[in-house]
């Protein structure tokens, strides 16, 4: 499947070439020649990422009414050490034994296995669109692709194996590259076993280098820690969620993929703490009907498949596939999130986590995954990460992060007790008392009552005792006694929805990228107006001096709007000029021309059908202020004022 704006094939070379010409972003350090997976934003890349941000924080934060805070980046140790990400916050990378070169092994194997689907496709007469590639090294791997029919057992393999690239571990990733005779791409020597290499980067805190710390993987753990201020904070109700967005680095093995894969990068992520016994959530009614999702289950790969199944969220929870109402509520609402974003709705799928590819705190997981260039890309992961961390939390520190619920009215019921008595116990069984203790401890309710029985009947209380047999209780007494509690403890589970802005920032630039028919080299990126970096370009007809004044003016007004907008006085033709903006995403262009000097008017452009109206300033910033409030459109505005064609311009 294409996956710009209009399904044409894209060409990631010219688009990849823009997005860096117009100052998107850049790889950082480029003067010392670069650091592979670190990356500087532009002025429009910066605005671009703000918008998403500004967006993803009134979708969740403000609708959910979450607790938003900013953690450290820098984490002890022991933290990391708790929370498991030291002993497995890794990735399997092998290496060319010769030359040292070093290769993240599933990605290897799935560029070598796709290379040589590709190579059957050609052989069958199928017409391959080669794309740009600027790396050396890849271009030399895609070069040696040979066009070769493979047998259709072959191809299915090849197929399952991609299916489920994710889920296997470094043993099965070996034998992988032993069966199907993977080597390196760039000098076809054999590859060595497979090894973990954990992804965070180590530093030390303080000068004395005594206290070891990283930099955050992730932002969660902050927000874990604070679990107990945050509690008391939202005036100790439940459920409630705490939110984050900053900077997370991982020491990537082969950054790629431009935006895709790097080693410092956004993270927008939300901890959403529940009731493990009610995992139900009081707004999913609003969702269950109403947002479809298209979904990859864990039980469809298993078969090496990859069908995708669209159901309502409320017809995926209902039948189980997704684990409960809040899981599934924040699916929803990452979809509708992605939607007006602007990201394709045909090309977002979300894929379940595979048994063994589960994070080691996660019960269930779904990505959110879009479509691009590159393939499906995770964008966004929701994890139900059970009770996990909270847990070895308080039980590194020993501080309680629990919950304490009163119970109005009290929980009240009826147990039976067995009290042996340890005068008797004591001297008779000396050292074994304690596993006797143990032993009557663990008799379950519905024995203690068949014992009861057994006493009242004159018969003998008898109890199975590990490494003892069979001990008699001459002394016990068994009473069925009524039972109260008013207060439940509990340590919450938590729902989270991890977002990678990076990720989704390049993903949707492929999605609204295209090119006017007949110009295929003016790129166009149609951002929805309000993600838009800029949102009116100004442009005076000519270099007149007459046009100063109300130019200045007029873009100061727009300013006061709260519309971000930026004046081009250049001597390029209108149609010249509205062309560099559109490579910028600039949904709306305003031109000042000579009628504007005699009446104050001025024309309103829409990027993408160019259709124009005329109409006095401060109709024009109401109309525009209306579209990026969602209150109307540019059609609703063709309708009020007519389209306007007084002027040819150069386009």
């Amino acid at each position: 499947m294409a996956t710009t704006k209009t399904g044409a094939p894209l060409d990631r070379g010219t688009l990849d070439t823009l997005l860096r010409r117009r100052l998107f972003y850049t790889p950082s350090f480029e003067l010392y020649g670069g650091v592979s997976g670190l990356y500087d934003y532009g002025p429009p890349g910066c605005s671009l990422q703000a918008n998403i941000v500004d967006t993803w924080r009134k979708h969740f934060v403000l609708e959910e009414d979450m607790l938003e805070v900013d953690c450290t980046t820098l984490t002890p140790h022991e933290v990391l050490k708790t929370s498991g990400h030291v002993d497995k916050f890794a990735d399997w990378m092998c290496k060319d034994p010769k030359t040292g070169e070093i290769f993240r092994a599933d990605h290897i194997i799935e560029e070598i296995l796709e290379a040589r689907l590709k190579g059957d496709r050609e052989a069958r007469g199928e017409t391959i669109v080669e794309e740009e590639v600027t790396d050396k090294k890849r271009k030399k791997k895609v070069k040696d692709i040979k066009a070769i029919k493979l047998h259709d057992g072959v191809i299915q393999e090849y197929e399952g194996i991609l299916a489920k690239i994710d889920s296997y571990n470094g043993e099965e990733l070996g034998k992988l590259i032993v069966d199907y005779g993977i080597t390196s791409p760039t000098t076809g020597n054999l590859l060595e076993p497979p090894v973990s290499f954990n992804l965070m980067f180590q530093t030390s805190i303080g000068p004395s280098a005594n206290l070891p710390g990283y930099l955050r993987p992730e932002t969660a753990q902050g927000q874990f820690l604070s679990f107990n201020k945050l509690y008391e904070f939202n005036n100790l109700r439940m459920p409630f969620a705490s939110a984050s967005i900053g900077k997370s680095f991982r020491n990537e093995i082969s950054p790629r993929s431009g935006l895709l894969r790097v080693r410092e990068f956004l993270m927008a992520e939300i901890e959403h703490f529940v009731d493990p016994l009610d995992k139900k959530h009081v707004r999913f009614p609003e969702v269950a009907d109403n947002v479809s999702l298209r979904l990859l289950p864990c039980a469809i790969q298993e078969l090496g498949k990859t069908a995708i199944v669209e159901k309502t969220i409320g017809e995926a929870v209902k039948e189980g596939m997704v684990d409960n109402e809040t899981l599934g509520y924040f699916l929803a609402r990452i979809q509708l999130f992605l939607k007006e974003l602007g990201v394709d709705q045909e090309k977002i799928r979300f894929r379940q986590h595979m048994p063994n590819e589960m994070a080691h705190y996660a019960t269930d997981c779904w990505d959110a995954e879009l479509l691009t260039s590159y393939g499906w890309i995770e964008c966004v992961g929701c994890a139900d990460r059970s009770a996990y961390d909270l847990t070895v939390h308080s039980r590194k520190t020993g501080e309680q992060l629990v919950v304490r619920e009163t119970l109005e009215p009290p929980k009240v019921w009826e147990e039976w007790d067995m009290d042996v008595d340890k005068k008797w116990l004591g001297p008779k069984f000396r050292k074994d008392a304690r596993k006797i203790e143990e032993a009557v401890a663990g008799i379950s309710q519905e024995e203690r009552e068949r014992l009861s029985a057994v006493q009242k009947a004159g018969g003998k209380v008898v109890v199975e005792v590990e490494s003892l047999g069979s001990v008699e209780l001459e002394k016990v007494t068994i009473t069925k006694n009524k039972k109260s509690i008013n207060v439940r403890e509990y340590t919450p589970n938590v729902i989270e929805p991890s977002f990678g802005i990076g990720r989704i920032f390049y993903s949707l630039i492929e999605h609204i990228y295209w090119s006017r028919p007949g110009d295929e080299a003016r790129g166009v990126l149609s951002f929805p107006p309000k993600i838009a970096p800029t949102k009116i370009l100004i442009v005076p007809l000519s270099s007149h001096l007459d046009f100063a004044p109300i130019v200045t003016a007029l873009s100061a007004k727009i300013r006061r709007a709260g519309i971000p907008n930026k004046v081009d006085n250049s001597s390029a033709t209108i149609g010249k000029r509205y062309a560099r903006n559109d490579e910028l995403g600039t949904p709306f262009g305003v031109t000042v021309d000579f009628q504007s000097l005699k009446d104050g008017t001025i024309t309103l452009r829409e990027r993408d059908g160019m259709k124009q109206i005329r109409g006095a300033q401060d109709e024009v910033i109401e109309v525009v202020r209306g579209i990026l409030d969602g209150d109307t459109t540019f059609g609703d505005a063709v309708t009020r004022f007519g389209e306007f064609q007084g002027q040819e311009l150069d386009e």
